[in-house]
């Protein structure tokens, strides 16, 4: 994969706009390298961008989504690609007030029997896993710089 992705294909990844992107590196929100005038993306970044957009379409506020992402960082010390591994699956869980993080099915029944108000929760794990798919699907379809009739009339030519 490659190391550093460019605001283009950042934005075609996520589906964010140039203008989220600018304003979320001006807010601290996600920081991305500098090559010149160019921002370029980790997919760390990437991938909290993913996350960021669920949260967002689940209703967070850009405060909001700066909370969890403090909380992730200070009770984990960890960011977000780093947390939610391949094979995990990670879900958020708040009330509006607290938020918890949960690495499994116990821990949310457990968080639900305790909670005295409705509790929304969200599969951080699925975001991260799409945005990895597109990554390595968008990469599998660049690697072919010759087509397959290319390739069969080269084979039957040798």
């Amino acid at each position: 994969m490659p190391d550093r992705f460019p605001s283009l294909e950042v934005i075609a990844l996520t589906g964010v706009t140039a203008r989220q992107l600018q304003w979320w590196d001006e807010k601290g929100v996600v920081k991305p390298e500098r090559e010149g005038h160019r921002r370029l993306y980790t997919m760390q970044n990437v991938m909290e961008m993913a996350v960021i957009c669920e949260l967002r379409r689940k209703g967070f506020s850009l405060q909001g989504v700066r909370k969890v992402m403090r909380f992730l960082q200070r009770e984990f010390g960890k960011g977000l690609g780093e947390i939610v591994g391949r094979n995990s699956d990670v879900h958020l869980l708040t009330d509006g007030t607290h938020l918890y993080l949960e690495t499994s099915a116990r821990q949310i029944v457990d968080i639900l029997k305790n909670s005295s108000q409705p509790i929304l929760g969200i599969c951080l794990s699925d975001a991260v896993r799409q945005v990895r798919a597109d990554v390595v699907a968008k990469r599998k379809s660049s690697t072919s710089v010759i087509a397959p009739s290319e390739r069969r009339r080269a084979r039957k030519t040798s």
